[in-house]
């Protein structure tokens, strides 16, 4: 590893997970091999990992170059690219091209394996990552309004602002009939185009600004049925002319990835305006936007002190609030309003514990407990690896980011179950 530093002038360390799951039975897949090569050398292995009965590898090390590539405009390319690959007994090998690791920040590789039975023999599923968008040549955005016009005879638009299930992505521009469809989940969504759009070494205020302009394009789309009403099925496109970039196949990062689960049900709007803003943005540097959010500029804001409102604020005007969806579709229940902790006790603890002894079916190692509504040490303790498990901040408290991931996980282990 130290002579591949030295090679490719990469001083600074990144750090890579991957959780591998089956799509037949949506279950964490143990022993499955994760080989990371050398980009340039694909012969040339530079660490082999394998998975835990839940799924997760180890986080190892990898080299990745300086991290101030990433907080300027510049030509140096900010991460480095390697290639992953996945093999398990019983399921079709995965390639990835171009995995993207930055300095100091976690790049979590989520697969999931297509069992042999449900494919054909000695076949392989590759992806190839491009660039990223801060760092490649992609098209311009097409100006739309903020607003849409949603009162024409025949278009079909939603009563109220619901935070999908899953949105259907249009791998390409909208009328490009050969692109492939994919069925992504809301919030899996959010989390590929905020790493594929931002980097995650910019600070924090900054990330949750732009992860809010992105999840307000995305719920515009789906409140005003944008593309359905053109005769399309599907919800958005990974156009960046027309919407924002989502990659298949590529990793995200840890830090995004919380901060996703943090603020997934909220979008931007104005008074007296039901619609999620269709809040477009550019980088500032390639392409100029006067009357949206700058990318690079929104960075430096974020390290002068701006709060993400601010951010928001000082691109799209002072009219400008951040909204929450009361309606999560797939969920079974909604979040109690308040932390559970030792202590806390009723209805909301018994379902919580109910839906984690679910979860314990798939993930072995997640303890069971007793569903009696008291919320004590061996429900922190449970709550506790469940969060370690799914990449939340280990405190044993059933936050809200902590409530819809243990309904997210239920939802998906017990349907596959019933439909089997």
């Amino acid at each position: 590893m130290s002579d591949l530093k030295a090679a490719q002038a990469m001083p600074d360390t990144g750090y890579f997970r991957a959780a591998i799951t089956s799509k037949g039975n949506n279950r964490p897949v143990t022993g499955a091999t994760i080989q990371i090569t050398d980009i340039n050398n694909p012969n040339a292995i530079i660490d082999e990992i394998t998975t835990d009965q839940n799924g997760q590898s180890d986080t190892i090390s990898l080299p990745a170059p300086p991290l101030e590539y990433s907080l300027q405009p510049e030509a140096n390319q900010p991460y480095a690219v390697y290639n992953i690959r996945i093999t398990a007994d019983g399921f079709e090998p995965v390639d990835i091209s171009g995995a993207e690791i930055l300095s100091g920040q976690t790049a979590l590789q989520n697969v999931t394996l297509l069992p042999l039975d449900q494919t054909e023999p000695d076949s392989e599923e590759l992806f190839v990552i491009p660039p990223h968008t801060l760092y490649g040549e992609y098209p311009p955005k097409i100006p739309e309004d903020e607003i849409k016009t949603v009162s024409q005879t025949g278009e079909i638009v939603l009563s109220r602002v619901v935070i999908p299930e899953y949105v259907i992505v249009h791998d390409g521009p909208p009328n490009d009939a050969s692109a492939k469809d994919y069925y992504v989940r809301y919030k899996d969504y959010i989390k590929n185009v905020a790493s594929s759009e931002i980097y995650a070494t910019w600070p924090e205020a900054t990330i949750y600004a732009n992860i809010l302009a992105i999840q307000s394009i995305t719920l515009n789309r789906v409140y005003t049925e944008w593309y359905r009403n053109q005769g399309k099925d599907f919800t958005i496109t990974s156009s960046t002319a027309y919407d924002q970039k989502w990659i298949p196949g590529r990793n995200i990062y840890d830090s995004i990835s919380r901060a996703v689960d943090t603020i997934f049900s909220n979008y931007l709007t104005r008074p007296n305006i039901r619609q999620p803003l269709f809040t477009q943005y550019c980088d500032g540097q390639r392409v100029s936007c006067p009357r949206w959010m700058r990318q690079w500029e929104s960075k430096s804001l974020g390290e002068n002190g701006y709060s993400a409102i601010e951010i928001l604020r000082y691109f799209y005007g002072s009219s400008i609030y951040i909204n929450t969806s009361e309606e999560i579709s797939g969920i079974p229940s909604s979040w109690p309003g308040t932390n559970l902790t030792i202590g806390s006790s009723g209805n909301k603890v018994r379902q919580m514990q109910e839906q984690l002894n679910v979860i314990a079916n798939a993930y072995p190692l997640i303890p069971k407990i007793t569903a009696d509504g008291i919320y004590g040490e061996n429900t922190a303790n449970t709550v506790r690896i469940f969060q370690s498990v799914f990449d939340l901040p280990q405190t044993g408290v059933t936050d809200y980011s902590t409530w819809y991931k243990i309904s997210e996980v239920y939802v998906g282990v017990s349907r596959i179950a019933e439909l089997s």
